[in-house]
């Protein structure tokens, strides 16, 4: 079972593990299986699900919120995350003219509402922008924040793919805080140890969110040295635990981290959740830890 931890000393809970829906439009699921879906998530102690305004051309949050709302599912028994920031051409957004970031004020809280509205809620329980935006500015998004944290609207703020000095300066203008930075790390990803932005959430003491765990399926299906010399290596190390999956050894990989990491699983399958729940019991040794970081990198470390 999933167990509930905070992302920060301040909240909010979420499960040790959430589930995305970047690809549910992709999925072909009827309503039907989509309650089926987060039902399943739920048993597992799953209860935390991922969302962003542009998910699915602008349709995941609908397709969600018309599945939970049918499902019966108390909303206080899950915690919903969205993000925003980023305008797509779109024919569900006919005034947007080019791809473009906004973080003001006004998109801010437009966005919030479009939210609410899809996903038939009257609360976000975690809002984050959804890149650093190179016009952003602070006050706006400070202004955004308070309004929807008074409006109780939101309830708790982030960031995704903040790099440590974006993140720092928007916190230092905010009278709110900020309580993740959802970033993109994996076997394939190691980008987070060189950036810096695990030594600011260590420093912080937030955990951070890991987006594409499992390297957005390149880890399984890519043509080159890096993917397989850790489908070698992940594969060895799974068989020295009585047959765990590559996916397994990679999620183990990941939570091993002490930034204490929150994956979001990125599959529409219950049984692969399944299975990553399962790694909750599995704890890989340092040495194969350092293996699959030497896989990764190409080399042993200095």
């Amino acid at each position: 079972m999933v167990p509930q931890i905070d992302l920060c000393k301040d909240g909010p809970r979420c499960s040790r593990i959430v589930h995305g829906l970047w690809r549910l439009a992709d999925w072909n699921k009827n309503p039907a299986e989509i309650r089926e879906l987060i039902a399943g998530c739920l048993e597992l102690g799953i209860t935390t699900f991922d969302h962003a305004d542009i998910y699915g051309d602008y349709t995941c949050e609908s397709l969600f919120g018309g599945a939970l709302a049918d499902s019966g599912i108390d909303r206080s028994q899950i915690q919903l995350v969205t993000k925003c920031g980023i305008k797509l051409v779109s024919h569900n957004r006919p005034g947007h003219g080019i791809k473009c970031y906004d973080t003001s004020t006004a998109h801010i809280v437009a966005s919030v509402e479009s939210s609410l509205k899809s996903l038939r809620v009257d609360f976000i329980d975690l809002l984050l922008i959804h890149r650093p935006d190179p016009l952003m500015d602070p006050h706006q998004v400070n202004e955004a924040f308070v309004a929807l944290r008074d409006s109780g609207k939101v309830r708790h703020f982030g960031v995704s793919n903040f790099l440590p000095s974006q993140f720092e300066m928007l916190a230092s203008k905010l009278d709110v805080p900020l309580v993740t930075n959802q970033i993109e790390y994996s076997v394939m990803c190691l980008d987070p140890h060189s950036d810096g932005s695990l030594d600011l959430c260590q420093r912080l003491d937030i955990r951070p969110m890991a987006w594409s765990p499992m390297g957005g399926g390149r880890l399984f299906h890519e043509d080159s040295d890096r993917a397989r010399r850790l489908r070698d290596v992940l594969g060895r190390i799974g068989r020295q635990f009585g047959g765990a999956s590559m996916d397994q050894v990679a999620l183990a990989w990941l939570l091993a981290h002490p930034a204490r990491f929150v994956p979001v699983l990125g599959t529409g399958r219950l049984s692969r959740i399944r299975r990553a729940v399962e790694v909750l019991g599995l704890s890989l040794s340092r040495d194969q830890w350092f293996e699959i970081w030497c896989a990764s990198t190409g080399h042993d470390v200095p």
